[in-house]
């Protein structure tokens, strides 16, 4: 990486600093507004959302962080209140309206317009926002919506606020999925089975992993299944999510919104499925929204690279133990956390 590749950098404010920054009046206006001008249906707020723990390393890298976790935190005490529980209840979008608020304020702080999809067959390219469920037509399918419309349908759960803020950290990419979605719907149709390239769109987008190294040695032991060589004799080199290193060469951010739940509940069975981009050492020097904005793209470029092989399958993508990438969990910092076989196992280096 040049110095001519490295990404502007952002103007900086409330929203992209750490998470336990007290959040000003213009935002708890927003939040206010969102309540208050609930929409018609019903939907109910998942009373999941206050076991979130906004601190988690793998959340780190998610922008708009600090908006999000402090608005979540708010209408999950408003559940609380029952003069406003009837309103949150039939807020059918009370989550789509956090993450436009989102989206917009990331838009302002980059002084850039709002993300857009990625135009495929004849459609143009339109501009992202959030909507309710209810605003997907009967039996259409949700990428098509998305990518003839620009609106992402959002229910008021987990699994949609983590796939709406994995839109806000990779819109290209997000984008570029949404794209090769709509292609293969155009020539196979809605059926039983989604095909290679869908199952392997799908599997990545629930559950992938984004490893970034800048020594080619960590990359290519992770595809062999080697993980001392890959996870355990490298710790050194390996970035810390809250304490970011220009030193570092490795560091994984996820991508898989359904990963994200599922670390709600950390369980060391729990397997990504990855791919590697390989740059070079200034990257570790760039903050860290500086890094994921370089990294959109070339993410979007490998996905791109991968979807458009003959016989792309899911077997493309390496498994990657997430507990076990330095620095996620604090058991790992025992070399023998990789001793457990039946997680950390042999895989391909058998054949």
């Amino acid at each position: 990486m040049t110095a001519t590749d490295l990404p502007a950098k952002p103007n900086t404010n409330l929203y992209n600093a750490p998470f336990d920054v007290p959040v000003n009046a213009s935002v708890n206006a927003s939040v206010e507004a969102s309540i208050n001008n609930p929409s018609a249906g019903n939907s109910r707020l998942d009373d999941s959302f206050v076991v979130i723990d906004w601190h988690a390393p793998w959340l780190c890298h998610l922008n708009q962080l600090g908006y999000i976790s402090h608005a979540i935190t708010q209408l999950s005490g408003l559940k609380n209140e029952p003069a406003q529980t009837d309103i949150i209840e039939n807020t059918p979008d009370i989550i789509a309206k956090v993450l436009n608020t989102a989206l917009q304020q990331q838009a302002d702080d980059l002084q850039q317009s709002l993300s857009q999809t990625k135009p495929a067959l004849n459609n143009q390219a339109q501009t992202l926002r959030f909507v309710s469920q209810n605003a997907l037509p009967a039996g259409e399918a949700y990428e098509s919506f998305i990518g003839t419309t620009g609106n992402i349908p959002t229910r008021n759960n987990l699994h949609d606020l983590f796939n709406g803020s994995i839109w806000l950290t990779f819109p290209k990419t997000k984008a570029l999925l949404n794209y090769y979605h709509m292609l293969e719907i155009e020539q196979q149709g809605i059926g039983a089975s989604r095909g290679r390239v869908r199952d392997t769109i799908t599997v990545f987008d629930e559950n992938g992993a984004i490893l970034v190294t800048a020594e080619p040695s960590i990359g290519e032991a992770l595809v062999d299944f080697d993980w001392q060589k890959s996870l355990v004799e490298p710790r050194e080199q390996w970035d810390k999510p809250k304490a970011l290193n220009s030193a570092s060469q490795a560091a994984v951010y996820i991508f898989g919104h359904a990963l994200i739940e599922k670390l709600l509940q950390p369980r060391k069975a729990l397997c990504a499925h990855s791919i590697v981009i390989y740059v070079t050492p200034d990257f570790f020097a760039l903050s860290l929204s500086e890094r994921i904005s370089h990294l959109d793209q070339k993410v979007a470029d490998c996905m791109e690279a991968l979807l458009s092989q003959p016989d792309v399958t899911p077997r493309k993508l390496s498994p990657l133990p997430i507990l076990g990438v330095p620095h996620f969990w604090a058991e790992n910092a025992k070399p023998n956390f990789y001793d457990d076989s039946q997680v950390f196992r042999s895989g391909r280096r058998q054949k």
